[in-house]
C-alpha cells in the first residue's frame, strides 16, 4: 500500500478513471494496526485496484474534507469523487472489509 504525503499527490491519485482505495489511519490507532493485520490478504485478492494509505494526523484537512471521523476508514474513488466510504465502526473484520469491497467496486 503505498502512503499519501501531500494533497497534491492526494488529488492525483484519486482523479483516476479506475477505482481507487484510501485508507485513512494514523500510527497511534490500536484499530488500525489491527487492520494491519489482516488487510494484507484482502489487498492481494483485490489487487487488480491501486491500494492507498493516509495518515489522518499528516493530512487532517483531507480527513475533514471526506468525512472521515475515525479510523482506520477506507474510501473508495473514481474520477475524484469518493464514491465508497466504509466507517470505522464497521471495517473491525476481515469479513466487513470484504463484504464492503464487494459491494463498492
Amino acid at each position: 500500500m503505498e502512503s499519501i504525503q501531500s494533497v497534491d499527490q492526494f488529488n492525483e491519485t484519486i482523479a483516476s478513471e479506475q477505482p481507487v482505495i484510501v485508507k485513512f489511519q494514523a500510527d497511534w490507532c490500536p484499530d488500525c494496526r489491527r487492520m494491519d493485520m489482516f488487510i494484507g490478504p484482502i489487498i492481494e485478492e483485490y489487487n487488480g485496484y491501486h491500494w492507498y494509505d493516509v495518515n489522518r494526523d499528516q493530512l487532517p484537512e483531507l480527513a475533514e474534507k471526506y468525512e472521515v471521523m475515525g479510523i482506520p476508514s477506507l474510501l473508495v474513488f473514481q474520477n475524484g469523487q469518493k464514491t465508497a466510504h466504509l466507517h470505522s465502526a464497521d471495517a473491525k473484520t476481515p469479513e466487513e472489509v470484504q463484504e464492503f469491497l464487494q459491494a463498492s467496486l
